[in-house]
């Protein structure tokens, strides 16, 4: 984690537990939880998005290394049922950076694609299309963190 971020979050991990476990469990005030959609994946799936969520990490790592004070993650990959379309959601530090380095790798989505073929041409036939996007669950906690200083 990045220090600053880490003292705030952990300054309310108790809160943000409780908060997550009363929401996983559906007991909140007056039962208002809506339940994201959990779709069952097939472990194939799910395989297969971890073996992206790696290689991508290291695609990015491996392009960062040269930007100093730009911190790219991928802290999650949703591949479609098909298998032809990956969704990775990136961590992107400093967050005022975010967007505009998520269009930059959007641009360049192709060039990571064949990239990513190049590390995965023995696991998979073929190499899902890429598409990127921000991950926002650290705006999550800080929405919460909002919210409980209210």
């Amino acid at each position: 984690g990045h220090p600053a971020a880490q003292g705030r979050i952990d300054h309310h991990t108790q809160e943000v537990r409780f908060l997550l476990t009363n929401i996983s469990t559906g007991h909140l005030k007056n039962n208002k939880i809506i339940y994201p959609n959990i779709s069952m994946e097939t472990t194939r799936q799910n395989k297969i998005a971890r073996l992206i969520q790696k290689d991508l990490s290291n695609i990015f790592q491996a392009q960062t290394r040269q930007t100093r004070n730009l911190l790219v993650s991928v802290s999650v990959v949703r591949i479609s049922p098909d298998l032809s379309v990956a969704k990775a959601y990136l961590s992107i530090f400093p967050s005022e950076r975010a967007q505009e380095v998520l269009n930059n790798v959007n641009e360049h989505a192709s060039e990571i694609r064949y990239e990513l073929g190049k590390l995965e041409r023995h696991q998979l036939r073929i190499i899902p299309e890429l598409k990127f996007f921000l991950d926002d669950s650290l705006d999550y906690v800080d929405n919460i963190d909002k919210l409980l200083n209210q």
